[in-house]
């Protein structure tokens, strides 16, 4: 199944895979021209650039090195699974109940969810594998949009890829859906790591894990807590690392998240 502009025929299976590549870098762009607006930043401009251990040319390379791979492995699979998804959506993907969508999107979001939260979590208990390859995230301090998968390429591969390679075959979504799936997925994960706290952004109207809910995770006294991304917090909630917070003003300006008085740890 293809979709056809002016005669250019674009195939699901190359939309699913360049799709969410576009949309990070166009979404982050936005954040970018959207980052002088102090009075929303939860960090000062000035802590974005001396506290990050990162120079933010490195953190492109690294970003699109794990695109790089994402765009390698889903080619590899829609190629694989290409046979035992043709005939149903060569008949049916233009009449997918949407309920079945909607059931697929919830399952996939599950899956996705909680491989990302148990691998995540693993990384940062594990002394070797914290120092060798999670710390490597951890050194933007303060988060910025295009450095939502600033990852080393390892984890790039077992949490981000892998896990999406999870979502997509459990949760039984033809290429077309994991098109809408995939891409939401990539606007939320910049969206967490965005750095700012909008009024009206229905990320994070509408979700609990959110941009403020990361940002505690990247400060030292977080750093063991909400491990959970990119969509709910229920793992979290049920495995005691949630570490609640509220939106506060800055003194010098601007907003910052702030956990609650009787869960920081020193």
């Amino acid at each position: 199944m293809e979709l056809t502009n002016g005669g250019l025929q674009i195939s699901d299976e190359l939309l699913g895979t360049f799709a969410p590549i576009v949309l990070y870098w166009f979404y982050s762009g936005i954040y970018v021209m959207l980052g002088s607006m102090e009075n929303y930043r939860l960090h000062s401009k000035k802590d974005e650039d001396e506290k990050n251990l990162v120079p933010k040319k490195d953190v492109v390379v690294g970003v699109l090195l794990q695109q790089v791979v994402q765009a390698l492995v889903a080619t590899i699979l829609f190629a694989v699974t290409k046979n035992d998804t043709e005939s149903e959506s060569e008949q049916a993907q233009h009449h997918t109940p949407l309920v079945t969508l909607v059931r697929q999107f919830l399952v996939a979001m599950m899956v996705l969810d909680t491989w990302q939260y148990f691998m995540h979590r693993y990384m940062h208990h594990n002394k070797f594998l914290y120092r060798h390859i999670h710390s490597q995230h951890h050194r933007l301090v303060v988060p910025y949009a295009f450095g939502a998968l600033y990852n080393h390429p390892i984890e790039g591969v077992l949490l981000d890829t892998v896990g999406g390679a999870l979502s997509f075959l459990v949760s039984g979504m033809s290429p077309r859906a994991s098109i809408f799936f995939f891409s939401f997925a990539t606007l939320k994960t910049v969206d967490d790591h965005c750095g700012l706290w909008l009024p009206c952004n229905l990320f994070q109207l509408f979700f609990r894990n959110n941009s403020a809910y990361h940002d505690i995770h990247h400060q030292l006294y977080g750093n063991k807590y909400n491990f959970s991304q990119p969509f709910f917090v229920m793992w979290d909630r049920i495995l005691g690392t949630y570490m609640p917070y509220s939106i506060e003003k800055r003194i010098e300006g601007g907003l910052e998240a702030r956990p609650d008085k009787d869960s920081k740890v020193n």
